[in-house]
């Protein structure tokens, strides 16, 4: 069987990093262009790649890619507070493998998550894969309506990664 990749002409192409490589592209709307590499997802209007790490939420309707990333809030020890940054919408018409690419490697930078409660709401504790390091980078998403700067938010939150971080990291056998 012979698979036939469509190439991205070399004006759309971003300028990649040394390990990069396009794995999916897509047009988009006003002759801009998405591209999937093995490290990121540059969109049209952006200044940088996003990496997969860094994409809360993406999804595909059939007329379009919906990207979520998220936008990093307060850096507490061990772990950062995130939050779901403005979605961007892009229309693709000839869509390939983009929507896929984007759900596969989203998806395979997650190495643990779980969610628990805390004081007055709910957070959302994450280990995502970023390329390149070894380990996991912790993240926590709070729930709507949850009071992410009270002290006993704080503690709940410091307790709830701190257990996943354990159950994550293999034991010495």
């Amino acid at each position: 069987m012979i698979f036939f990749r469509r190439r991205l002409p070399a004006d759309r192409r971003p300028a990649l990093a040394r390990d990069e490589r396009v794995v999916a592209w897509a047009a988009a709307a006003d002759a801009a262009t998405v591209v999937v590499t093995n490290l990121g997802l540059y969109l049209p209007g952006a200044a940088e790649r996003l990496d997969w790490h860094r994409i809360l939420k993406a999804t595909w309707d059939e007329r379009a890619l919906t990207v979520t990333a998220a936008r990093e809030g307060a850096a507490r020890d061990g772990y950062a507070v995130v939050a779901d940054d403005v979605p961007r919408r892009y229309a693709l018409a000839d869509p390939g493998d983009v929507p896929h690419q984007v759900r596969t490697r989203v998806t395979g930078s997650v190495g643990y998550t779980v969610h628990g409660a805390v004081p007055g709401g709910g957070a959302r504790v994450a280990g995502r894969r970023v390329a390149g390091a070894d380990g996991l980078v912790w993240t926590v998403r709070y729930d709507p309506g949850t009071p992410a700067d009270d002290p006993q938010v704080v503690a709940a939150t410091d307790a709830l990664v701190a257990a996943a971080r354990a159950s994550a990291t293999p034991t010495d056998l």
